[in-house]
Order: C-alpha cells, then structure tokens, then sequence
C-alpha cells in the first residue's frame, strides 16, 4: 500500500516515515510540508532519522496522492480538511489522527467520507482503544450514583485541552449512560462552583514536562472507587496503530470509520 505522510517535519511526522519504512505490506509513496518549510527537497528518509528513501520532502499534494492509495495525518485542523477533500477527490484512504477538531471540522470529514475511507481517532492506540471499550462497559454497568472524572496529563508543548484521547474516553462514557457527551461536559472548574451536578462528565488537564500521555478515568462512588488507566510511553504506538488503520481500510468501502472498527472492538 502506497502511503503519504503530512506534516512531514514534525515529531508525529517522523515518527510516522519511519513506522511506515519498517511495515510489512506498505511503502513511502510521499511527505507533504508546507510552504516554506526547511524540510522541502529533503529525503524522507533522512528527516527521519533513515537511510534514503528516495522521498523528496514536497509542498504540492496534488500529484501526490493521485499516484497513492492512503494518507496518514497528524496535523492541524484546518490542515485536515483541507487533506480531506483531496483525499475524497483522489479515492484514498485518510487516517486522521489530528485532535482539536470542531464540529464544523467532523461534519467536512463526514462529507468527504462519501468518497474517501477516513478512520478518525483521538488514539491510534491499541491500549487506549481496549480502555476506551471498557469505559463504555462500566458507563453503561453503573449509574449516576457513580461520578465519572477523567484526568490527563501531556507534554508542555500540547497545544489543545482536553486531550483527543480524553475527550475519546469521555465520548465512550457518555454512549455508555446513553447521553450525548457535549450536554454533560464539564471542562473548567474554578471559585464556588456548588455541588457537582448528578450525571456530568468531568475532565481536568495537566501539562507539563516531556509526558506523551497519560489518561485516567475514575467511575467515584459511594465508599468506592474504579480507575481505568492508560499510560503512553513511546509515541510510536501511534504510529504504528495509524499504519493498521491504513491497511485495515483498504479494502473498504467509503466512509467513517474508528479504532473500535480497526480492532473489532
């Protein structure tokens, strides 16, 4: 499977270079950066820390993904969509990885998975993926006696809050109690905010340091609690789950997909 990377030049776009040079069944068929970035004529490989890959580093995705068959993208929102309708318009696979995603941002993805096989995920992980299944059985197991409170903690450099990863737990406790996730959200708490409301979903957010990320979810009860956890040490699960996507999506048909839709959860 011929694969593009952009964002090529940054930590997730290296990253994913070298994870797509070392699979089985798949191959470096471009990098993307943008205009004016030093990284342009460079190998990919060599950015990345590889031998030569015969890659040059370019800012025209055009020809790119017509000669591809999947995109994988760590990028920006507004960056994503606008590799979305190419990625529609050339009849690829686009692995979406990027956080920060509003609603008007998800509902262009939706629209470009008409013709393109997006798989979107706040975690490329297989062990925040199997977390995040949990959650939802808990969730939906135990009621609103239980508070649910998800805590997250990223490197200082992290520049959106909550997390995507966090904000996939959250989603995944919501469709656990039946809710929708924007209607129960609770992002900030500060001076006399009275008693937590029966049902909400908390989120707190800590920053800080070199952390590539760590996620708790705690179901808080009466004489009791239960804490899910999931700690990332390397960021080359990320990577590594995105190139899964990649190859899981191929043979599909158009649409959105997830994590849980990769691995069967």
């Amino acid at each position: 499977m011929r694969l593009v990377v952009v964002g090529a030049d940054g930590r997730m776009g290296r990253m994913l270079i070298r994870a797509v040079a070392e699979a089985d069944g798949c191959s470096l068929a471009g990098a993307i950066e943008r205009a004016g970035s030093a990284a342009l004529g460079q190998d990919a490989g060599t950015l990345a820390g590889l031998p030569p890959l015969g890659v040059p580093v370019t800012d025209d995705p055009l020809p790119v993904f017509a000669a591809a068959e999947g995109v994988l993208d760590f990028t920006t929102p507004a960056a994503t969509t606008h590799f979305a309708e190419l990625a529609a318009q050339a009849r690829i696979v686009h692995v979406v990885g990027t956080t920060g995603l509003s609603e008007g941002d998800l509902a262009k993805l939706a629209a470009a998975a008409h013709h393109a096989r997006i798989v979107r995920s706040g975690n490329m992980s297989l062990g925040v993926n199997l977390v995040a299944s949990l959650v939802r059985k808990v969730a939906a197991a135990l009621g609103e006696e239980f508070d649910i409170e998800i805590v997250e903690m990223h490197h200082r450099m992290k520049v959106d809050a909550p997390s995507g990863t966090a904000l996939l737990l959250g989603e995944a406790a919501a469709e656990g109690r039946g809710v929708r996730l924007p209607d129960v959200r609770v992002s900030t708490r500060d001076g006399q905010t009275g008693a937590r409301r029966p049902g909400d979903i908390g989120f707190a957010t800590l920053r800080g340091g070199t952390v590539v990320g760590d996620h708790s979810v705690t179901f808080a009860g009466p004489g009791e609690r239960i804490t899910l956890s999931h700690h990332a040490e390397d960021r080359g699960i990320f990577a590594r789950g995105a190139v899964k996507a990649a190859l899981w999506a191929f043979p599909q048909r158009p649409g959105l997909y997830s994590m849980t839709d990769v691995l069967g959860l």
